[in-house]
Protein backbone atom coordinates (compact mmCIF):
# COMPACT_ATOMS: atom_id res chain seq x y z
CA UNK A 1 0.00 0.00 0.00
CA UNK A 2 1.81 3.08 -0.81
CA UNK A 3 1.64 6.53 1.15
CA UNK A 4 -0.71 9.35 0.58
CA UNK A 5 0.92 11.32 -1.70
CA UNK A 6 2.48 14.66 -0.66
CA UNK A 7 -0.02 17.84 -1.30
CA UNK A 8 -0.02 21.17 -1.03
CA UNK A 9 2.08 23.37 1.22
CA UNK A 10 -0.45 24.02 3.59
CA UNK A 11 -1.91 20.63 4.13
CA UNK A 12 -1.46 19.11 7.75
CA UNK A 13 1.09 17.05 9.49
CA UNK A 14 0.54 13.86 10.85
CA UNK A 15 1.99 13.29 14.32
CA UNK A 16 3.39 16.46 14.22
CA UNK A 17 5.66 17.79 16.76
CA UNK A 18 3.91 18.36 20.51
CA UNK A 19 3.72 21.53 22.12
CA UNK A 20 6.19 21.55 25.08
CA UNK A 21 3.29 21.88 27.50
CA UNK A 22 1.91 18.57 25.81
CA UNK A 23 5.06 17.15 25.06
CA UNK A 24 5.84 17.40 28.86
CA UNK A 25 2.60 16.41 30.08
CA UNK A 26 2.93 13.35 28.37
CA UNK A 27 6.52 12.56 29.00
CA UNK A 28 5.23 12.71 33.00
CA UNK A 29 2.46 10.57 32.58
CA UNK A 30 4.21 7.53 30.66
CA UNK A 31 7.10 7.83 33.15
CA UNK A 32 4.23 6.72 35.84
CA UNK A 33 3.19 4.47 33.32
CA UNK A 34 6.20 2.84 32.56
CA UNK A 35 7.30 2.29 36.07
CA UNK A 36 3.61 0.38 36.73
CA UNK A 37 4.30 -1.74 33.54
CA UNK A 38 7.21 -3.13 34.63
CA UNK A 39 5.79 -3.62 37.93
CA UNK A 40 2.10 -4.98 36.05
CA UNK A 41 4.57 -7.50 34.27
CA UNK A 42 6.22 -8.78 37.43
CA UNK A 43 2.61 -9.44 38.55
CA UNK A 44 2.07 -11.34 35.85
CA UNK A 45 4.95 -13.46 35.47
CA UNK A 46 4.55 -13.74 39.35
CA UNK A 47 0.74 -15.06 39.06
CA UNK A 48 1.59 -17.46 35.88
CA UNK A 49 4.63 -19.16 38.26
CA UNK A 50 2.16 -19.32 40.80
CA UNK A 51 -0.36 -20.91 38.87
CA UNK A 52 1.94 -23.58 37.27
CA UNK A 53 4.30 -24.94 39.30
CA UNK A 54 2.43 -28.10 41.06
CA UNK A 55 3.46 -27.17 44.58
CA UNK A 56 1.97 -24.24 44.81
CA UNK A 57 -0.75 -23.80 42.18
CA UNK A 58 -3.88 -25.00 44.77
CA UNK A 59 -2.57 -21.86 47.28
CA UNK A 60 -2.95 -19.85 44.54
CA UNK A 61 -6.73 -21.00 43.93
CA UNK A 62 -7.65 -20.56 47.55
CA UNK A 63 -6.56 -17.00 47.64
CA UNK A 64 -7.90 -15.60 44.52
CA UNK A 65 -11.35 -17.51 45.99
CA UNK A 66 -10.87 -16.19 48.98
CA UNK A 67 -13.78 -14.32 50.08
CA UNK A 68 -13.99 -11.15 52.50
CA UNK A 69 -16.53 -8.00 52.42
CA UNK A 70 -19.77 -7.11 53.91
CA UNK A 71 -21.99 -9.60 53.31
CA UNK A 72 -25.12 -7.38 54.65
CA UNK A 73 -24.16 -4.98 52.00
CA UNK A 74 -23.77 -7.24 49.38
CA UNK A 75 -20.24 -7.25 49.12
CA UNK A 76 -19.17 -10.49 50.40
CA UNK A 77 -16.71 -10.77 47.30
CA UNK A 78 -13.41 -13.14 46.54
CA UNK A 79 -10.30 -11.37 45.98
CA UNK A 80 -9.92 -11.79 42.56
CA UNK A 81 -13.25 -9.89 42.17
CA UNK A 82 -12.61 -7.35 44.36
CA UNK A 83 -9.29 -6.45 42.00
CA UNK A 84 -11.33 -6.88 38.68
CA UNK A 85 -14.57 -4.43 40.59
CA UNK A 86 -12.55 -2.95 43.02
CA UNK A 87 -8.78 -1.90 42.18
CA UNK A 88 -9.63 -1.41 38.61
CA UNK A 89 -11.93 1.14 39.52
CA UNK A 90 -9.45 3.16 40.31
CA UNK A 91 -7.38 2.12 37.20
CA UNK A 92 -10.96 3.66 35.37
CA UNK A 93 -10.64 6.99 37.48
CA UNK A 94 -7.83 7.95 35.96
CA UNK A 95 -8.91 6.84 32.32
CA UNK A 96 -11.89 9.30 32.83
CA UNK A 97 -9.36 12.65 34.04
CA UNK A 98 -7.08 11.46 30.87
CA UNK A 99 -9.77 11.35 28.62
CA UNK A 100 -11.47 14.34 30.22
CA UNK A 101 -8.10 16.11 29.89
CA UNK A 102 -7.44 15.33 26.19
CA UNK A 103 -11.09 16.47 25.57
CA UNK A 104 -10.71 20.00 26.80
CA UNK A 105 -6.90 20.45 27.14
CA UNK A 106 -5.24 18.08 24.87
CA UNK A 107 -5.16 17.00 20.85
CA UNK A 108 -8.80 16.13 21.32
CA UNK A 109 -10.23 18.97 21.58
CA UNK A 110 -9.68 19.92 18.41
CA UNK A 111 -11.97 17.88 15.74
CA UNK A 112 -9.03 18.14 13.01
CA UNK A 113 -6.37 16.63 15.63
CA UNK A 114 -8.45 14.42 17.28
CA UNK A 115 -9.54 12.38 13.70
CA UNK A 116 -6.40 10.71 13.31
CA UNK A 117 -6.31 9.07 16.77
CA UNK A 118 -9.91 8.80 16.90
CA UNK A 119 -10.33 6.87 13.74
CA UNK A 120 -7.22 5.13 14.12
CA UNK A 121 -8.64 3.67 17.70
CA UNK A 122 -11.76 3.11 16.15
CA UNK A 123 -10.29 0.45 13.41
CA UNK A 124 -7.91 -0.89 15.95
CA UNK A 125 -11.41 -2.30 17.63
CA UNK A 126 -13.49 -3.26 15.01
CA UNK A 127 -10.96 -4.99 12.80
CA UNK A 128 -9.82 -7.20 16.21
CA UNK A 129 -13.97 -7.84 16.65
CA UNK A 130 -14.44 -8.35 13.28
CA UNK A 131 -11.70 -10.96 13.12
CA UNK A 132 -12.63 -12.88 16.02
CA UNK A 133 -16.49 -13.05 14.95
CA UNK A 134 -14.70 -14.25 11.38
CA UNK A 135 -12.72 -16.94 12.64
CA UNK A 136 -15.50 -18.06 15.49
CA UNK A 137 -18.74 -17.79 12.38
CA UNK A 138 -16.23 -20.35 10.68
CA UNK A 139 -15.32 -22.32 13.15
CA UNK A 140 -18.84 -22.55 14.71
CA UNK A 141 -17.46 -21.22 18.36
CA UNK A 142 -19.23 -18.61 20.71
CA UNK A 143 -19.51 -14.75 19.47
CA UNK A 144 -19.88 -13.85 23.21
CA UNK A 145 -15.69 -12.69 23.15
CA UNK A 146 -15.90 -10.40 20.16
CA UNK A 147 -15.07 -7.37 22.66
CA UNK A 148 -11.77 -9.39 24.36
CA UNK A 149 -9.00 -8.59 21.34
CA UNK A 150 -10.36 -4.65 21.20
CA UNK A 151 -8.59 -3.62 24.53
CA UNK A 152 -4.92 -1.93 24.40
CA UNK A 153 -2.98 -1.80 27.38
CA UNK A 154 -0.84 1.08 27.37
CA UNK A 155 1.25 0.29 30.71
CA UNK A 156 2.17 -3.02 29.42
CA UNK A 157 3.05 -1.93 25.95
CA UNK A 158 5.24 1.06 27.72
CA UNK A 159 7.05 -1.74 29.89
CA UNK A 160 7.83 -3.66 26.53
CA UNK A 161 9.84 -0.48 25.55
CA UNK A 162 11.25 -0.33 28.80
CA UNK A 163 12.79 -3.65 28.45
CA UNK A 164 14.13 -3.61 24.94
CA UNK A 165 15.32 -0.27 25.71
CA UNK A 166 13.33 2.00 23.26
CA UNK A 167 12.71 5.36 23.29
CA UNK A 168 9.93 6.16 20.89
CA UNK A 169 10.29 9.90 19.85
CA UNK A 170 6.76 12.40 21.90
CA UNK A 171 4.77 12.08 18.60
CA UNK A 172 4.81 8.72 18.21
CA UNK A 173 4.34 8.36 22.23
CA UNK A 174 1.38 10.99 22.42
CA UNK A 175 0.14 8.71 19.30
CA UNK A 176 -0.12 5.82 21.46
CA UNK A 177 -1.22 7.41 24.79
CA UNK A 178 -3.99 8.89 22.75
CA UNK A 179 -4.79 5.89 21.20
CA UNK A 180 -5.16 4.09 24.45
CA UNK A 181 -7.18 7.03 26.12
CA UNK A 182 -9.67 6.57 22.88
CA UNK A 183 -9.43 2.73 23.22
CA UNK A 184 -10.51 2.88 27.21
CA UNK A 185 -13.74 4.75 26.39
CA UNK A 186 -14.91 2.24 24.03
CA UNK A 187 -13.88 -0.22 26.12
CA UNK A 188 -16.37 1.45 29.01
CA UNK A 189 -18.91 2.07 26.93
CA UNK A 190 -18.72 -1.88 25.98
CA UNK A 191 -18.77 -2.89 29.35
CA UNK A 192 -21.30 -0.83 30.22
CA UNK A 193 -23.68 -1.39 27.45
CA UNK A 194 -23.00 -5.11 26.40
CA UNK A 195 -21.89 -6.46 29.98
CA UNK A 196 -25.15 -5.28 31.95
CA UNK A 197 -27.96 -7.74 32.61
CA UNK A 198 -29.74 -6.99 35.06
CA UNK A 199 -30.82 -3.74 36.68
CA UNK A 200 -30.97 -2.89 40.53
CA UNK A 201 -32.88 0.63 39.54
CA UNK A 202 -32.88 1.53 43.23
CA UNK A 203 -29.68 0.84 43.67
CA UNK A 204 -28.49 2.63 40.03
CA UNK A 205 -30.75 5.85 41.35
CA UNK A 206 -28.62 6.28 44.28
CA UNK A 207 -25.52 5.97 42.30
CA UNK A 208 -26.37 8.97 40.30
CA UNK A 209 -27.15 10.60 42.88
CA UNK A 210 -24.32 10.42 44.76
CA UNK A 211 -22.52 10.78 41.65
CA UNK A 212 -24.97 14.05 41.40
CA UNK A 213 -23.84 14.91 45.18
CA UNK A 214 -19.89 14.79 43.97
CA UNK A 215 -20.36 16.94 40.82
CA UNK A 216 -21.92 19.40 42.85
CA UNK A 217 -19.65 19.59 45.90
CA UNK A 218 -17.01 20.42 43.07
CA UNK A 219 -18.61 22.83 41.22
CA UNK A 220 -18.96 24.32 44.64
CA UNK A 221 -14.85 24.28 45.14
CA UNK A 222 -15.20 21.84 48.37
CA UNK A 223 -11.90 20.22 49.54
CA UNK A 224 -11.05 17.23 51.25
CA UNK A 225 -9.79 13.73 50.71
CA UNK A 226 -12.45 13.04 53.86
CA UNK A 227 -15.37 14.24 51.63
CA UNK A 228 -14.53 12.34 48.08
CA UNK A 229 -13.21 9.46 49.42
CA UNK A 230 -16.49 7.91 51.41
CA UNK A 231 -18.69 9.64 48.98
CA UNK A 232 -16.38 7.66 46.13
CA UNK A 233 -16.96 4.62 47.78
CA UNK A 234 -20.56 4.64 48.45
CA UNK A 235 -21.18 5.49 45.39
CA UNK A 236 -19.11 2.43 43.62
CA UNK A 237 -20.76 0.20 46.10
CA UNK A 238 -24.19 1.09 45.05
CA UNK A 239 -22.92 0.85 41.44
CA UNK A 240 -21.31 -2.48 41.86
CA UNK A 241 -25.23 -3.65 43.65
CA UNK A 242 -27.12 -2.08 40.88
CA UNK A 243 -25.62 -4.76 38.35
CA UNK A 244 -23.87 -2.17 36.17
CA UNK A 245 -20.39 -2.67 36.48
CA UNK A 246 -18.96 -1.15 39.63
CA UNK A 247 -15.44 0.49 37.01
CA UNK A 248 -18.03 2.83 35.70
CA UNK A 249 -18.24 4.41 38.98
CA UNK A 250 -14.92 5.31 38.86
CA UNK A 251 -14.73 6.74 35.38
CA UNK A 252 -17.74 8.57 35.37
CA UNK A 253 -16.17 10.45 39.01
CA UNK A 254 -12.95 11.05 36.71
CA UNK A 255 -15.15 12.68 33.93
CA UNK A 256 -16.73 15.04 36.55
CA UNK A 257 -13.34 16.45 37.75
CA UNK A 258 -11.87 20.11 35.91
CA UNK A 259 -9.12 19.86 33.68
CA UNK A 260 -8.45 23.33 32.55
CA UNK A 261 -6.61 25.62 34.13
CA UNK A 262 -7.64 28.64 35.94
CA UNK A 263 -5.11 31.93 36.05
CA UNK A 264 -2.63 31.73 38.55
CA UNK A 265 -3.05 27.69 38.81
CA UNK A 266 0.21 26.20 38.01
CA UNK A 267 -2.01 22.81 37.60
CA UNK A 268 -5.51 21.88 37.13
CA UNK A 269 -7.62 19.90 39.69
CA UNK A 270 -7.66 17.48 37.84
CA UNK A 271 -3.86 16.84 36.30
CA UNK A 272 -3.25 17.29 40.33
CA UNK A 273 -5.35 14.43 41.48
CA UNK A 274 -4.54 12.18 38.25
CA UNK A 275 -0.69 13.37 39.41
CA UNK A 276 -1.50 11.85 43.07
CA UNK A 277 -3.80 8.52 42.04
CA UNK A 278 -1.73 7.72 39.19
CA UNK A 279 0.86 5.96 41.03
CA UNK A 280 -1.54 3.86 43.17
CA UNK A 281 -3.06 2.55 39.71
CA UNK A 282 -0.41 2.25 37.91
CA UNK A 283 1.58 0.83 40.56
CA UNK A 284 -0.68 -1.19 42.89
CA UNK A 285 -4.28 -1.81 41.65
CA UNK A 286 -3.01 -3.00 38.10
CA UNK A 287 -0.47 -5.05 39.33
CA UNK A 288 -2.50 -6.78 42.00
CA UNK A 289 -5.53 -7.16 39.34
CA UNK A 290 -2.56 -9.14 37.20
CA UNK A 291 -1.56 -10.88 39.98
CA UNK A 292 -5.47 -12.65 40.96
CA UNK A 293 -6.29 -12.62 37.70
CA UNK A 294 -3.04 -13.98 34.88
CA UNK A 295 -2.72 -17.32 36.94
CA UNK A 296 -3.94 -19.58 34.35
CA UNK A 297 -2.79 -22.96 33.23
CA UNK A 298 0.03 -23.09 30.39
CA UNK A 299 0.72 -26.83 30.11
CA UNK A 300 1.10 -28.01 26.61
CA UNK A 301 -2.76 -29.57 25.96
CA UNK A 302 -3.99 -26.06 27.20
CA UNK A 303 -1.49 -23.81 24.69
CA UNK A 304 -2.56 -26.33 22.17
CA UNK A 305 -6.10 -25.44 22.72
CA UNK A 306 -5.80 -21.98 22.46
CA UNK A 307 -4.32 -22.13 18.58
CA UNK A 308 -7.23 -24.62 18.15
CA UNK A 309 -10.29 -23.43 19.59
CA UNK A 310 -11.94 -20.73 17.46
CA UNK A 311 -12.96 -18.74 20.58
CA UNK A 312 -8.94 -18.18 21.96
CA UNK A 313 -7.78 -18.46 18.46
CA UNK A 314 -10.08 -15.54 17.11
CA UNK A 315 -8.52 -13.32 20.44
CA UNK A 316 -5.08 -14.30 19.65
CA UNK A 317 -5.33 -13.19 15.54
CA UNK A 318 -7.84 -10.31 16.82
CA UNK A 319 -4.38 -8.97 19.01
CA UNK A 320 -2.05 -9.67 16.75
CA UNK A 321 -3.44 -9.19 13.35
CA UNK A 322 -6.56 -7.12 13.78
CA UNK A 323 -5.23 -4.60 15.89
CA UNK A 324 -2.42 -3.92 13.30
CA UNK A 325 -4.63 -3.95 10.19
CA UNK A 326 -7.08 -1.80 12.21
CA UNK A 327 -4.30 0.68 13.81
CA UNK A 328 -2.65 1.17 10.57
CA UNK A 329 -4.87 0.79 8.05
CA UNK A 330 -7.47 3.46 9.83
CA UNK A 331 -3.96 5.85 10.19
CA UNK A 332 -3.80 5.89 6.57
CA UNK A 333 -7.05 6.33 5.88
CA UNK A 334 -7.23 9.09 8.01
CA UNK A 335 -3.94 10.44 5.93
CA UNK A 336 -5.43 9.73 2.78
CA UNK A 337 -8.85 11.50 3.31
CA UNK A 338 -7.64 14.43 5.33
CA UNK A 339 -4.66 15.25 3.21
CA UNK A 340 -2.47 14.90 5.84
CA UNK A 341 1.34 14.97 5.40
CA UNK A 342 3.14 12.74 7.34
CA UNK A 343 5.70 13.93 9.68
CA UNK A 344 8.97 13.65 8.33
CA UNK A 345 10.96 12.69 11.19
CA UNK A 346 9.37 9.55 10.91
CA UNK A 347 8.17 6.72 7.88
CA UNK A 348 4.82 4.50 7.85
CA UNK A 349 6.70 1.36 9.34
CA UNK A 350 7.36 3.45 12.14
CA UNK A 351 3.69 3.55 12.57
CA UNK A 352 3.30 -0.33 11.67
CA UNK A 353 5.34 -1.11 15.00
CA UNK A 354 3.35 1.19 17.11
CA UNK A 355 0.00 -0.71 15.40
CA UNK A 356 2.02 -3.62 16.34
CA UNK A 357 2.97 -2.34 19.91
CA UNK A 358 -1.14 -1.74 20.34
CA UNK A 359 -1.92 -5.38 20.20
CA UNK A 360 -0.63 -5.95 23.87
CA UNK A 361 -4.07 -6.15 25.72
CA UNK A 362 -3.38 -7.10 28.77
CA UNK A 363 -5.34 -5.58 31.74
CA UNK A 364 -9.48 -4.68 30.17
CA UNK A 365 -9.25 -7.60 27.56
CA UNK A 366 -8.47 -10.00 30.52
CA UNK A 367 -11.54 -7.78 32.35
CA UNK A 368 -13.65 -8.52 29.36
CA UNK A 369 -12.75 -11.86 28.78
CA UNK A 370 -13.41 -12.50 32.78
CA UNK A 371 -17.18 -10.71 31.79
CA UNK A 372 -18.14 -12.31 28.50
CA UNK A 373 -17.55 -16.29 29.81
CA UNK A 374 -18.72 -15.47 33.46
CA UNK A 375 -20.46 -18.93 33.58
CA UNK A 376 -17.34 -20.71 32.29
CA UNK A 377 -14.48 -21.14 34.29
CA UNK A 378 -12.62 -23.34 31.97
CA UNK A 379 -13.34 -21.59 29.09
CA UNK A 380 -12.38 -18.19 31.16
CA UNK A 381 -8.92 -19.50 31.52
CA UNK A 382 -8.44 -20.15 28.13
CA UNK A 383 -9.61 -17.00 27.15
CA UNK A 384 -7.07 -15.37 29.33
CA UNK A 385 -4.41 -17.87 28.22
CA UNK A 386 -4.96 -16.84 24.62
CA UNK A 387 -4.61 -12.68 25.81
CA UNK A 388 -1.40 -13.39 27.41
CA UNK A 389 -0.09 -15.56 24.25
CA UNK A 390 -1.63 -13.05 21.61
CA UNK A 391 -0.29 -10.18 23.44
CA UNK A 392 3.64 -11.97 23.96
CA UNK A 393 3.27 -12.40 20.60
CA UNK A 394 2.44 -8.93 19.28
CA UNK A 395 5.17 -7.81 21.89
CA UNK A 396 8.04 -9.94 20.16
CA UNK A 397 6.71 -8.98 16.60
CA UNK A 398 6.78 -5.38 17.76
CA UNK A 399 10.33 -5.25 19.33
CA UNK A 400 11.89 -6.03 16.35
CA UNK A 401 10.16 -3.93 14.19
CA UNK A 402 11.31 -1.27 16.76
CA UNK A 403 14.70 -2.51 16.80
CA UNK A 404 15.09 -1.76 13.62
CA UNK A 405 14.52 1.78 13.77
CA UNK A 406 16.40 1.76 17.68
CA UNK A 407 19.06 4.32 16.07
CA UNK A 408 16.66 6.86 14.54
CA UNK A 409 14.69 7.11 17.55
CA UNK A 410 17.72 7.83 19.42
CA UNK A 411 18.64 10.63 17.30
CA UNK A 412 15.10 12.23 17.29
CA UNK A 413 14.77 11.62 20.97
CA UNK A 414 18.27 13.06 21.70
CA UNK A 415 17.07 16.51 19.56
CA UNK A 416 13.93 16.71 21.32
CA UNK A 417 15.46 17.17 24.85
CA UNK A 418 18.46 18.86 23.57
CA UNK A 419 18.92 21.87 25.29
CA UNK A 420 22.39 24.19 24.47
CA UNK A 421 21.23 27.36 25.90
CA UNK A 422 20.63 25.64 29.17
CA UNK A 423 17.35 27.51 29.87
CA UNK A 424 15.28 24.58 30.53
CA UNK A 425 13.37 24.82 27.05
CA UNK A 426 14.90 22.14 24.35
CA UNK A 427 15.79 23.95 21.91
CA UNK A 428 13.74 22.44 19.10
CA UNK A 429 10.90 24.26 20.35
CA UNK A 430 12.70 28.05 20.46
CA UNK A 431 14.25 27.94 16.50
CA UNK A 432 11.74 30.67 15.91
CA UNK A 433 12.75 32.56 18.81
CA UNK A 434 15.80 35.86 17.98
CA UNK A 435 16.58 35.72 21.54
CA UNK A 436 17.51 31.88 21.48
CA UNK A 437 19.99 32.84 18.93
CA UNK A 438 21.24 35.42 20.26
CA UNK A 439 21.94 33.31 23.31
CA UNK A 440 23.82 30.56 20.92
CA UNK A 441 25.39 32.94 19.24
CA UNK A 442 27.46 34.39 22.64
CA UNK A 443 27.99 31.00 23.42
CA UNK A 444 29.52 30.01 20.70
CA UNK A 445 31.65 33.14 20.53
CA UNK A 446 33.29 32.47 24.10
CA UNK A 447 33.95 29.12 22.96
CA UNK A 448 35.69 30.25 19.86
CA UNK A 449 37.39 32.91 22.18
CA UNK A 450 38.46 29.82 24.40
CA UNK A 451 39.77 27.95 21.90
CA UNK A 452 42.16 30.97 20.79
CA UNK A 453 43.24 31.01 23.96
CA UNK A 454 44.00 27.97 24.16
CA UNK A 455 45.42 27.95 20.44
CA UNK A 456 47.88 30.64 21.49
CA UNK A 457 48.63 28.94 24.49
CA UNK A 458 49.39 25.75 22.63
CA UNK A 459 51.52 27.51 19.89
CA UNK A 460 53.52 29.54 22.96
CA UNK A 461 54.37 26.17 24.37
CA UNK A 462 55.21 24.69 21.11
CA UNK A 463 57.66 27.67 20.54
CA UNK A 464 59.46 26.95 23.73
CA UNK A 465 59.63 23.63 23.42
CA UNK A 466 61.69 24.47 19.86
CA UNK A 467 63.79 26.84 21.07
CA UNK A 468 64.39 24.37 24.36
CA UNK A 469 65.15 21.51 21.93
CA UNK A 470 67.69 24.22 19.72
CA UNK A 471 69.74 24.77 22.80
CA UNK A 472 70.11 21.89 23.76
CA UNK A 473 71.74 20.83 20.13
CA UNK A 474 74.10 24.07 20.83
CA UNK A 475 75.90 23.21 23.46
CA UNK A 476 78.88 21.38 23.62
CA UNK A 477 79.45 17.76 24.13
Amino acid sequence: MAAPTPTDHKSRKLLGRLSLPESRYIADALRAETMGGVLLLVAAITALLWANIPAVSDSYASVRSFHIGPAALGLDLSLQHWAADGLLAIFFFVAGIELKRELVAGDLRDPRAAALPVIAALCGMAVPALVYALVNVTGNGSLDGWAVPTATDIAFALAVLAVIGTSLPSALRAFLLTLAVVDDLFAILIIAVFFTSEIDFLALGGALAGLALFWFLLRRGVRGWYVYVPLALVVWGLMYNSGVHATIAGVAMGLMLRCTRREGEPTSPGEHIEHLVRPVSAGLAVPLFALLSAGVSLSDEAIAQVFTRPETLGVVLGLVVGKTVGIFGGTWLAARFTRAELNEDLAWPDVLAVATLAGIGFTVSLLIGELAFAGDATLTDEIKAAVLIGSLIAAVIACVLLKLRNRRYRMLTEAEERDEDQDGIPDIYEQDKPEYHLRMAKIYEDRAAEHRRKAEKASAAAVQSAAGSTTEADRPA
